[in-house]
């Protein structure tokens, strides 16, 4: 079995989690790779391979990212359409997205003998259409519409060409059943099991007495239409899980639809994500 590991040494404690759990995998006799970029890191560990991680997610049968959300997201990017599956170990401050914290890591034994369970998450893709070609970008979380100037900006939602609704608002959000405990759920939307599969559309400070959370089944295909006059703004900026994708002028639109490829998450200690939902998001409240 392979491992490797996928580091965010910005946060605090990565490093030392990671040649830790270097150590426990050697344990447990599996082979594990780290980018040649954090040689210096790992020289002192010779059961360690250097490799690209573009190599890594093509070879390894798991991916470890040691950080926060954001490094398990740009983690997963790497493993879009592979069969290698994803393992988060939370160095950050929430880590809503790992299966595991870092006073957790003697558990990774558990990736030898198979004692763990593998969630399958759905993504969306995002498609920009321009006379120049098409232009198309993976989410595992949600893509995120908002005015490039911060200002209110009205906007059109068609499903399968039905006229879903017009909104003023200071953006929009459509988000996997992933992404509905990030953004989405401080914007008002609803907590969906990460197993479910479907397409959550939240306005973001909508101009509204009524509006509220829409859920999609996950086979429509989802089209928004910026149409925000250029007298009272500027266009509206798509990010895609908090990434620049495109600038939407007046009646330009993008298309959102569920993506064709899942992503392999690893649980390790099983109902990790009611777990989560209770330590992490309830805790500030306690």
């Amino acid at each position: 079995m392979k491992a490797a590991l996928y580091p965010n040494f910005q946060k605090k404690n990565a490093l030392s989690c990671a040649r830790e759990a270097c150590d426990v995998l050697a344990r447990a006799g599996i082979e594990t790779a780290v980018s040649g970029e954090f040689m210096k890191d790992f020289s002192d560990k010779p059961h360690v391979i250097f490799e690209d991680m573009s190599i890594s997610a093509e070879t390894a049968d798991v991916v470890i990212a040691i950080g926060g959300d954001g490094t398990i997201l740009r983690c997963a990017k790497y493993l879009i359409g592979k069969d290698t599956m994803l393992l988060g170990i939370n160095t950050g401050t929430l880590g809503f997205m790992a299966g595991l914290e870092s006073d957790q890591l003697d558990k990774l034994k558990k990736l030898k003998t198979g004692d763990f369970e593998v969630s399958e998450r759905m993504t969306l893709d995002v498609v920009r259409r321009t006379p120049e070609g098409e232009k198309v970008c993976t989410a595992l979380n949600e893509v995120q519409g908002r005015s490039a100037s911060f200002r209110i900006c009205d906007f059109e939602v068609y499903s399968e060409d039905y006229l879903v609704g017009r909104y003023r608002a200071d953006g929009v959000l459509f988000s996997t059943p992933s992404g509905s405990t990030a953004y989405a759920l401080s914007a008002g939307g609803p907590i969906i099991e990460p197993d479910l599969e479907c397409i959550e559309m939240t306005l973001i400070c909508p101009h509204s007495l009524f509006s509220r959370a829409t859920l999609f089944a996950a086979g429509r295909r989802l089209r928004m239409k910026n149409t925000t006059p250029p007298s009272r703004g500027e266009s509206m900026v798509i990010n895609v899980d908090g990434e620049h994708f495109c600038d939407l002028h007046e009646n330009e639109s993008i298309e959102i639809y569920r993506g064709s490829k899942n992503i392999k998450f690893i649980d390790i200690i099983g109902n990790s994500f009611h777990e989560s939902l209770c330590t992490k998001m309830c805790k500030p409240i306690k």
